[in-house]
This record gives C-alpha cells, sequence and structure tokens, in this order.
C-alpha cells in the first residue's frame, strides 16, 4: 500500500522535525561533555531513522496515521496548563532563626572556652553530632578525601578576600540626602549590579524573618540583631556549571569561594553608593550576615527554596551564590510570585536527596518543623561530609536538573515544566534518561 501524497508529506516534515531536533540535542550534549547524554540521544537518533525508514518502506499508512494522532494528543496535553499543587510548603516562616545553631557558627567553637561550654551546657543534644564532624580533617584541610594543595590555597585565598571586604560593610553616611524618584532609583542601583557583575536582583520590604535572632561568628557572637533598615537589594552571581558539576572535588569550592568574593565586593560597591547618597545601607556577605540570603532573594523575587533548602533561581537553579544589601533608601518593590510548578517539580525530582553523599536531603514530601512546612536539609550530617571531603560538597547542586546549562534546549523543558503538569513528571524521567538518576562525577575542568 502506497502513503497518500498528503500523508507522506506530513510524514516527511515530521520526521525530518524529529530528525533535526535529536541532531540539535545530541550536539548541545557534546558541548556540555556529557558523554553518557551524548550516547543516549545518537541511539535514538539511530532507532528514530530505522522506524521511518521502515515506515516509509512498507508504506505503513494506518501506523504512521495513529502515530501522528498520538503525537498530537500527548503535545496537547504537554501544553495544557494544568494547575501544579499550590499547598507544598509554607510561604512565610513562623519564627526567626538563630545564628549560634548553624554549623558555621558551632565549627567556630573552641573546646576549652567559655564560650564553647556555654553554648553546649544548653544544647547538649547538638555536642555529640558536632564530635562527629570535629573528627575529621575540616574544610580546606590537608588529610581530607578530596585534598588537592593547589585549588585549597585559591579557594582560602579567595576566602581572605572576602574577609578584607568586612570592614566596608558598614560606613559613615553622608550628611545630606539625595531626592530621587524611587523608581529611577531602583532602576539604576539594578543597573549598577548588572554592570558589576551580578546575575539577576530584586527588591523586597525587610520582613522580621529575614534576619537572624542573634548574631553567631566573630565578634559579634551572642549580640541581638534588632532590624533597622526598610529594604533589602538581593542578588546572584552565577557559578561555573563546569567547575560545579566536578562537585564534590576540589573544583566546588574553588568556585564557591571565587562568587562569594564577586558577590561580596558588588554587594560592598552598592551599600558604599548608598550612604554617599545620605542613606544608611549594610552589605551581608559570606561570613558575615545579619540575614538570610535565601529568604530575602525568594521574597525579592529571585526563586524559591527547593528540596535542597537552598534557592533555586528559574534560569540556573541552585547554581549561584547570593548576596544582601539592606538599606533605608526608599525603592520600588518587585512583587513576589510564588513559582508552584518549582515547588511541584522538587517535589517529583528528588534527584539531590538520592545523590547526597552526606544523606542530608530528605525524599520525603515537605514536614511540619518548628511550626512551619518545609523541606529541611540535615545540617549536621551534611557539614560532617564537608568536614570529610575538605569542601563544600555541592554534589545536590551540581545534579539539579536546574543547574543545567541555560541553552536553548534547556530553556524549553524549564517553560515546559512551569506550564504543565505532565511536562514535569516527563521531565525528570527525561533527565534521568539523559544524565542518569545519580549523574558521575566530572572530572576537574583544571
Amino acid at each position: 500500500m502506497n502513503f497518500h501524497p498528503e500523508i507522506k508529506f506530513i510524514f516527511f516534515l515530521f520526521s525530518a522535525l524529529v530528525v533535526s531536533m535529536i541532531i540539535s540535542v545530541t550536539l548541545m550534549f557534546l558541548k556540555e561533555k556529557e558523554g553518557r547524554a551524548v550516547e543516549r540521544s545518537l541511539l535514538l537518533l539511530l532507532f528514530s531513522l530505522i522506524l521511518f525508514i521502515l515506515i516509509y518502506i512498507f508504506s505503513l499508512n494506518q501506523l504512521i496515521i495513529g502515530f501522528l494522532i498520538i503525537t498530537c494528543i500527548f503535545l496537547f496535553f504537554l501544553v495544557i496548563p494544568f494547575s501544579p499543587d499550590k499547598n507544598i510548603i509554607d510561604e512565610y516562616p513562623n519564627s526567626r532563626i538563630d545564628e549560634r545553631d548553624t554549623m558555621f557558627s558551632r565549627n567556630e567553637l573552641k573546646p576549652g572556652t567559655s564560650r564553647f561550654e556555654k553554648y553546649y551546657s544548653k544544647n547538649p543534644d547538638k555536642k555529640i553530632l558536632d564530635d562527629l564532624f570535629r573528627k575529621e580533617p575540616g574544610l580546606l584541610k590537608k588529610g581530607s578525601k578530596y585534598y588537592h594543595e593547589q585549588a585549597f590555597q585559591m579557594a582560602d585565598d579567595n576566602f581572605d578576600k572576602v574577609e578584607l571586604l568586612y570592614n566596608r560593610i558598614e560606613g559613615s553616611v553622608e550628611h545630606s540626602t539625595i531626592d530621587v524618584h524611587k523608581k529611577i532609583i531602583t532602576d539604576s542601583i539594578k543597573k549598577l549590579a548588572i554592570d558589576l557583575g551580578a546575575l539577576n536582583i530584586g527588591v523586597t520590604l525587610c520582613r522580621d524573618y529575614h534576619y537572624y535572632s542573634h548574631k553567631g561568628r566573630r565578634e559579634e557572637y551572642d549580640n541581638k540583631i534588632v532590624p533597622v533598615h526598610s529594604y533589602a537589594i538581593a542578588f546572584t552571581v552565577e557559578m561555573d556549571a563546569e567547575m560545579v558539576a566536578g562537585a564534590p572535588q576540589a573544583s566546588i569550592v574553588v568556585e564557591s569561594s571565587k562568587q562569594y568574593l564577586i558577590a561580596g565586593r558588588i554587594a560592598v560597591d552598592l551599600a558604599e553608593k548608598i550612604r554617599e547618597m545620605g542613606y544608611a545601607s549594610r552589605a551581608h556577605i559570606d561570613g558575615n550576615y545579619q540575614v538570610i540570603c535565601p529568604l530575602v532573594a525568594r521574597d525579592a523575587g529571585l526563586g524559591e527554596i527547593g528540596r535542597m533548602g537552598i534557592l533555586m533561581t528559574p534560569d540556573h537553579g541552585p547554581r549561584v551564590r547570593i548576596a544582601v544589601v539592606t538599606t533605608n533608601l526608599e525603592l520600588e518593590v518587585d512583587k513576589y510570585k510564588r513559582d508552584h510548578s518549582m515547588l511541584e517539580f522538587c517535589k517529583l525530582c528528588k534527584k539531590c536527596a538520592e545523590s547526597c553523599p552526606g544523606k542530608s536531603i530528605s525524599c520525603n514530601d515537605p514536614e511540619m518543623i518548628n511550626g512551619d512546612r518545609k523541606w529541611q536539609t540535615n545540617q549536621e550530617s551534611c557539614f560532617t561530609y564537608w568536614c570529610k571531603a575538605g569542601t563544600d560538597c555541592g554534589r545536590c547542586m551540581a545534579v539539579c536538573p536546574y543547574s543545567h546549562p541555560n541553552h536553548s534546549w534547556h530553556k524549553l523543558i524549564r517553560y515546559g515544566i512551569k506550564r504543565s503538569k505532565v511536562f514535569r513528571y516527563m521531565a525528570v524521567y527525561l533527565d534521568d534518561f539523559f544524565y542518569g538518576r545519580k549523574p558521575r562525577v566530572r572530572e576537574m575542568p583544571f
């Protein structure tokens, strides 16, 4: 039986489109240096070519018509904007976090000191857990699993340079203020941040839960934090995808430290510019925060807090670092609109949890913790693994499907995830098929 001319033409266009799409995807995987994905896409290309040739040779009219009908139905369901679950996690925390309870603060407690004794006398359960990380070599220390002398030295140098910025996070304010329209000054500040290297930037009103309740690091330890600013400027900087893909090897801590330094420089520059205009401001940068940056960034419209407990941005996933500037300069606030599709994808995916070396990320649905329904990483086991690895791990960041480079095909996938519930399910399986359920650790790129 021969093809009807109309069917033959439609079939030719369809098969040519499918083959060209697969070739385009294969080239993208080659650019990403993803060997498994290239192999899978080439197998898919071969299968498609054989299938189309067989259909053409045997003139299977009914088969091709059925195939086209099924494809159209499938595409129809992909573009229908099924509403995602809108009740996954609570939107606003009920209480403030005490920085003294964070692992970075507890890591600075020195045995034999009064601060050490005071904290663990109040929190004996935490001492049992913290004794585990203290048995490990530690971050950037010789003897750790991924010790790399040159890389660790680079990271250490970057963190030292971040500390040199601390004397610029606050400062004197000009006595005279410059009156400008809030939209104009907001746009100017955003443009300056982008020019300095920021990826995305947003503004939100400061909320009580944005702030730690007490300082937990360095000389300000135990100080109660009193919010004094009305506005917060949050921005992200991008981490290099290839450096992140090597996590938890040394490349991740080199890239983290580099982007913390870049974010810190941008933040202190913005804060100084605002003070020069006559308004109080403070930069919140690595190791010297008063605010919880992911929460501020979320409320500024930059992303959502996903399963791994850090900011997930729409275009780069968790592959970013954040800094914040708080101020009393009146700014135009960005409207935060919850991205339920991203949260639902996190609920379905679970790849970060299954790939976590420290088994610190839950595979379960969000749970009620201190009155809030949320995902919460086990910070003790996470930090203990950091101290064993010698790096800040980042494996969850590396395997997240949202972390893929922002190429056109990944943009299309993210658009589908945002729009369709069916696509969200399909995207999980597609990512597993091409990249693997537990993607391999890539070689360090330097």
